[in-house]
Protein backbone atom coordinates (compact mmCIF):
# COMPACT_ATOMS: atom_id res chain seq x y z
CA UNK A 1 0.00 0.00 0.00
CA UNK A 2 1.00 3.50 -0.79
CA UNK A 3 -0.71 5.29 1.62
CA UNK A 4 -1.21 4.87 5.79
CA UNK A 5 -4.07 3.26 7.08
CA UNK A 6 -6.87 5.53 8.70
CA UNK A 7 -5.28 7.19 11.37
CA UNK A 8 -8.58 7.55 14.17
CA UNK A 9 -11.12 4.70 13.78
CA UNK A 10 -12.50 5.28 17.16
CA UNK A 11 -11.12 1.96 18.63
CA UNK A 12 -8.52 1.54 20.76
CA UNK A 13 -5.69 -0.22 18.50
CA UNK A 14 -2.07 -1.32 17.79
CA UNK A 15 -1.11 -1.53 13.87
CA UNK A 16 2.07 -2.44 12.52
CA UNK A 17 3.01 -2.86 8.98
CA UNK A 18 4.74 -1.35 5.77
CA UNK A 19 3.88 1.25 3.99
CA UNK A 20 5.49 1.90 0.06
CA UNK A 21 5.04 5.77 -0.27
CA UNK A 22 7.05 5.23 -3.95
CA UNK A 23 8.07 2.74 -6.03
CA UNK A 24 11.96 2.36 -4.71
CA UNK A 25 11.31 2.44 -0.63
CA UNK A 26 9.18 0.84 1.62
CA UNK A 27 9.23 1.73 5.19
CA UNK A 28 7.76 0.79 8.70
CA UNK A 29 4.96 2.36 10.83
CA UNK A 30 3.12 2.39 13.73
CA UNK A 31 -0.37 3.50 14.57
CA UNK A 32 -1.12 3.09 18.23
CA UNK A 33 -4.63 4.75 18.82
CA UNK A 34 -5.84 5.24 22.49
CA UNK A 35 -9.02 4.60 24.07
CA UNK A 36 -10.72 8.17 24.08
CA UNK A 37 -10.11 11.24 21.56
CA UNK A 38 -7.28 13.09 21.46
CA UNK A 39 -4.39 14.67 19.25
CA UNK A 40 -2.75 13.29 16.31
CA UNK A 41 1.38 13.25 17.00
CA UNK A 42 3.72 12.16 14.49
CA UNK A 43 7.01 11.29 15.11
CA UNK A 44 9.79 10.27 12.41
CA UNK A 45 13.66 9.27 12.95
CA UNK A 46 16.12 7.69 10.35
CA UNK A 47 15.35 10.85 8.25
CA UNK A 48 19.55 10.12 8.49
CA UNK A 49 19.74 6.39 8.59
CA UNK A 50 22.88 6.15 10.75
CA UNK A 51 21.83 8.32 13.57
CA UNK A 52 20.70 5.49 15.82
CA UNK A 53 19.76 6.91 18.93
CA UNK A 54 17.07 8.72 17.18
CA UNK A 55 15.98 5.57 15.35
CA UNK A 56 16.06 3.61 18.74
CA UNK A 57 13.56 5.93 20.61
CA UNK A 58 11.53 5.26 17.89
CA UNK A 59 11.49 1.71 18.12
CA UNK A 60 11.07 2.08 21.75
CA UNK A 61 7.87 4.41 21.61
CA UNK A 62 6.63 1.49 19.03
CA UNK A 63 5.35 -0.29 22.41
CA UNK A 64 2.96 2.88 23.36
CA UNK A 65 0.26 0.79 24.59
CA UNK A 66 -3.48 2.31 23.35
CA UNK A 67 -4.80 2.15 27.52
CA UNK A 68 -1.69 4.72 27.47
CA UNK A 69 -2.60 7.59 25.71
CA UNK A 70 -5.43 9.82 24.07
CA UNK A 71 -5.28 10.27 20.41
CA UNK A 72 -3.20 8.72 17.70
CA UNK A 73 0.62 8.47 17.74
CA UNK A 74 1.83 7.48 14.64
CA UNK A 75 5.74 6.70 14.45
CA UNK A 76 7.84 6.40 11.25
CA UNK A 77 10.52 5.06 12.79
CA UNK A 78 13.31 4.61 9.47
CA UNK A 79 12.41 6.99 6.51
CA UNK A 80 16.01 6.35 5.18
CA UNK A 81 15.99 2.57 5.30
CA UNK A 82 18.45 2.01 2.89
CA UNK A 83 21.20 4.34 4.34
CA UNK A 84 20.31 2.71 7.66
CA UNK A 85 21.32 -0.64 6.55
CA UNK A 86 24.54 0.90 4.46
CA UNK A 87 25.62 2.69 7.03
CA UNK A 88 25.78 5.68 5.02
CA UNK A 89 25.93 9.36 6.31
CA UNK A 90 23.35 12.23 5.55
CA UNK A 91 21.82 11.15 2.13
CA UNK A 92 19.64 8.51 0.48
CA UNK A 93 21.79 5.76 -1.36
CA UNK A 94 19.34 6.10 -4.05
CA UNK A 95 20.05 9.54 -5.31
CA UNK A 96 22.92 10.79 -2.89
CA UNK A 97 21.13 13.48 -1.47
CA UNK A 98 20.28 14.74 2.24
CA UNK A 99 16.30 14.12 2.55
CA UNK A 100 16.04 17.19 4.98
CA UNK A 101 16.71 19.49 2.19
CA UNK A 102 14.56 17.90 -0.35
CA UNK A 103 11.31 19.51 1.66
CA UNK A 104 8.22 20.17 0.33
CA UNK A 105 9.75 17.73 -2.31
CA UNK A 106 8.73 16.97 -5.77
CA UNK A 107 6.10 14.53 -7.13
CA UNK A 108 8.00 13.43 -10.21
CA UNK A 109 11.87 14.14 -8.43
CA UNK A 110 14.08 11.94 -7.60
CA UNK A 111 13.90 9.36 -4.32
CA UNK A 112 14.34 11.75 -1.88
CA UNK A 113 12.47 14.21 -3.38
CA UNK A 114 9.54 11.85 -4.09
CA UNK A 115 9.66 10.50 -0.36
CA UNK A 116 9.86 14.37 1.11
CA UNK A 117 6.47 15.04 -1.32
CA UNK A 118 4.86 11.95 0.13
CA UNK A 119 5.52 13.08 3.83
CA UNK A 120 4.43 16.92 2.93
CA UNK A 121 0.99 15.77 0.80
CA UNK A 122 -0.07 12.31 2.69
CA UNK A 123 1.32 12.53 5.91
CA UNK A 124 1.61 16.04 7.79
CA UNK A 125 -1.54 17.37 7.06
CA UNK A 126 -2.88 14.74 9.39
CA UNK A 127 -0.99 15.47 12.47
CA UNK A 128 -1.58 17.64 14.98
CA UNK A 129 1.90 18.00 16.18
CA UNK A 130 5.39 16.67 14.99
CA UNK A 131 8.51 15.54 16.21
CA UNK A 132 11.62 14.73 13.93
CA UNK A 133 14.34 12.80 15.94
CA UNK A 134 17.86 13.69 15.11
CA UNK A 135 21.32 12.11 16.87
CA UNK A 136 24.51 13.31 15.13
CA UNK A 137 25.62 11.55 12.23
CA UNK A 138 28.38 9.20 12.17
CA UNK A 139 30.88 12.07 11.41
CA UNK A 140 29.37 14.86 13.98
CA UNK A 141 29.77 15.21 17.58
CA UNK A 142 26.80 17.67 19.40
CA UNK A 143 25.94 18.80 22.46
CA UNK A 144 22.36 18.44 22.80
CA UNK A 145 19.75 21.22 21.49
CA UNK A 146 15.98 21.21 19.42
CA UNK A 147 15.48 23.16 16.58
CA UNK A 148 12.40 24.73 15.92
CA UNK A 149 11.25 27.09 12.74
CA UNK A 150 11.98 30.22 13.85
CA UNK A 151 8.90 32.45 14.22
CA UNK A 152 6.51 29.70 15.19
CA UNK A 153 5.58 30.30 19.24
CA UNK A 154 3.82 27.33 18.74
CA UNK A 155 6.80 24.83 18.11
CA UNK A 156 9.04 26.91 20.57
CA UNK A 157 6.44 25.81 23.56
CA UNK A 158 7.13 22.17 22.03
CA UNK A 159 10.48 23.06 22.31
CA UNK A 160 10.24 23.68 25.73
CA UNK A 161 8.02 21.05 27.07
CA UNK A 162 10.88 19.11 25.63
CA UNK A 163 13.10 20.09 27.83
CA UNK A 164 16.27 20.46 26.31
CA UNK A 165 17.68 23.76 27.76
CA UNK A 166 19.19 25.18 24.12
CA UNK A 167 16.88 25.92 21.46
CA UNK A 168 17.89 26.94 17.82
CA UNK A 169 15.51 29.25 15.99
CA UNK A 170 16.02 27.39 12.13
CA UNK A 171 15.02 29.69 9.23
CA UNK A 172 15.38 28.95 5.95
CA UNK A 173 13.46 25.81 3.80
CA UNK A 174 13.98 22.40 2.54
CA UNK A 175 13.63 20.76 5.47
CA UNK A 176 11.22 18.71 7.98
CA UNK A 177 9.93 20.99 10.36
CA UNK A 178 9.83 23.89 8.32
CA UNK A 179 7.79 21.98 5.89
CA UNK A 180 5.24 21.10 8.58
CA UNK A 181 5.28 24.36 10.16
CA UNK A 182 4.21 26.03 6.65
CA UNK A 183 1.46 23.77 6.87
CA UNK A 184 -0.07 24.80 10.39
CA UNK A 185 1.74 22.04 12.42
CA UNK A 186 4.03 22.90 15.08
CA UNK A 187 7.11 21.03 14.79
CA UNK A 188 10.40 20.37 16.68
CA UNK A 189 13.61 18.58 15.54
CA UNK A 190 15.58 17.03 18.64
CA UNK A 191 19.17 16.90 18.44
CA UNK A 192 20.62 13.95 20.80
CA UNK A 193 23.90 12.15 21.10
CA UNK A 194 26.63 12.02 18.35
CA UNK A 195 28.74 10.39 16.13
CA UNK A 196 25.83 7.58 15.58
CA UNK A 197 25.88 6.42 19.01
CA UNK A 198 22.85 5.45 21.49
CA UNK A 199 22.82 4.06 24.80
CA UNK A 200 20.40 4.27 27.74
CA UNK A 201 20.99 7.83 28.72
CA UNK A 202 20.88 9.30 25.27
CA UNK A 203 17.46 6.82 23.96
CA UNK A 204 16.25 7.96 27.60
CA UNK A 205 16.83 11.62 27.04
CA UNK A 206 14.83 11.53 23.73
CA UNK A 207 11.91 9.17 24.59
CA UNK A 208 11.70 11.30 27.59
CA UNK A 209 11.15 14.54 25.98
CA UNK A 210 8.42 13.28 23.69
CA UNK A 211 6.45 12.10 26.79
CA UNK A 212 7.00 15.62 27.99
CA UNK A 213 5.74 17.01 24.42
CA UNK A 214 2.90 14.26 24.28
CA UNK A 215 1.48 15.68 28.24
CA UNK A 216 2.16 19.11 26.66
CA UNK A 217 -0.44 18.71 23.94
CA UNK A 218 -3.13 16.49 26.00
CA UNK A 219 -1.86 12.70 25.00
CA UNK A 220 -0.61 11.86 27.78
CA UNK A 221 -2.06 12.84 31.70
CA UNK A 222 -0.21 15.42 34.01
CA UNK A 223 1.23 18.54 33.38
CA UNK A 224 4.85 18.75 31.37
CA UNK A 225 7.66 21.03 33.14
CA UNK A 226 8.59 23.76 30.90
CA UNK A 227 12.20 24.43 30.88
CA UNK A 228 13.44 27.63 30.32
CA UNK A 229 15.29 28.00 26.49
CA UNK A 230 18.39 29.60 25.50
CA UNK A 231 17.39 30.40 22.40
CA UNK A 232 19.65 30.87 19.73
CA UNK A 233 20.42 30.96 15.69
CA UNK A 234 23.13 28.63 14.52
CA UNK A 235 26.01 30.24 12.10
CA UNK A 236 27.59 26.85 10.29
CA UNK A 237 31.06 27.30 8.29
CA UNK A 238 31.73 25.07 5.59
CA UNK A 239 35.00 23.86 4.16
CA UNK A 240 37.02 26.40 1.29
CA UNK A 241 39.04 23.52 0.61
CA UNK A 242 39.57 19.65 1.10
CA UNK A 243 41.98 18.11 3.12
CA UNK A 244 42.51 17.17 6.95
CA UNK A 245 40.27 18.99 10.04
CA UNK A 246 41.99 20.05 13.04
CA UNK A 247 39.47 21.81 15.17
CA UNK A 248 40.36 23.74 17.79
CA UNK A 249 37.06 23.77 19.72
CA UNK A 250 35.30 20.72 21.73
CA UNK A 251 31.49 20.79 22.47
CA UNK A 252 29.81 23.70 24.09
CA UNK A 253 33.12 25.88 24.18
CA UNK A 254 32.55 29.59 23.76
CA UNK A 255 34.11 31.26 21.10
CA UNK A 256 34.28 35.16 20.24
CA UNK A 257 33.84 36.92 17.19
CA UNK A 258 37.36 36.34 15.05
CA UNK A 259 38.57 33.26 17.01
CA UNK A 260 40.46 30.51 15.18
CA UNK A 261 38.04 27.44 15.00
CA UNK A 262 40.20 25.18 13.69
CA UNK A 263 42.52 24.39 10.17
CA UNK A 264 42.60 22.16 7.31
CA UNK A 265 45.84 20.50 6.65
CA UNK A 266 47.89 18.58 3.88
CA UNK A 267 49.17 15.45 4.87
CA UNK A 268 52.05 16.79 4.82
CA UNK A 269 51.13 19.45 7.35
CA UNK A 270 50.69 22.32 5.03
CA UNK A 271 47.94 25.08 6.26
CA UNK A 272 45.35 25.21 3.67
CA UNK A 273 42.43 27.26 5.44
CA UNK A 274 42.25 28.86 8.46
CA UNK A 275 38.77 29.05 9.72
CA UNK A 276 37.70 32.23 11.60
CA UNK A 277 34.79 32.72 13.75
CA UNK A 278 32.24 35.30 12.18
CA UNK A 279 29.92 35.33 15.35
CA UNK A 280 30.33 34.95 18.97
CA UNK A 281 28.68 32.21 20.70
CA UNK A 282 29.15 28.41 21.65
CA UNK A 283 30.09 25.24 19.92
CA UNK A 284 26.49 23.22 18.99
CA UNK A 285 28.52 20.37 16.74
CA UNK A 286 31.32 19.24 15.00
CA UNK A 287 32.96 17.23 12.35
CA UNK A 288 35.17 14.93 14.18
CA UNK A 289 36.77 12.93 10.89
CA UNK A 290 39.90 13.72 9.97
CA UNK A 291 38.69 13.94 6.56
CA UNK A 292 36.65 17.14 5.01
CA UNK A 293 35.92 17.66 1.11
CA UNK A 294 34.91 21.23 0.04
CA UNK A 295 32.07 22.92 1.26
CA UNK A 296 31.39 20.57 3.87
CA UNK A 297 30.17 21.73 7.34
CA UNK A 298 32.77 22.14 9.76
CA UNK A 299 30.24 22.79 12.74
CA UNK A 300 27.63 24.96 14.29
CA UNK A 301 28.19 28.29 16.26
CA UNK A 302 25.48 29.00 18.53
CA UNK A 303 24.67 32.69 18.61
CA UNK A 304 22.08 34.75 20.89
CA UNK A 305 19.37 35.72 19.25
Amino acid sequence: MNVLPALRTGKPRVEFGHVKPIEELEIPFAIIEGAEAGPCLLITAGVHGSEFCSIESAVQLMQTKPEEIKGTLVILPILNVRSFHNRNIYIMPQDGKNLNRMFPGKPDGTVSERLANWLVTEVFPKADAYIDCHGGDLDEGLAPFTIFPAGSEKSQALAAAFGIPVAVAAGGSGYTVDAAHKLGIPSILPEVSGNGLWGDDTVGMMTSGIRRVMQHIGMLPGDAPITELNVVTMWVPTAPVTGLWYPKKDLADPVAKGELLGEIKTVFGETLASIHSEKEGFILYRLTSLSVNEKEALLGVGTPV
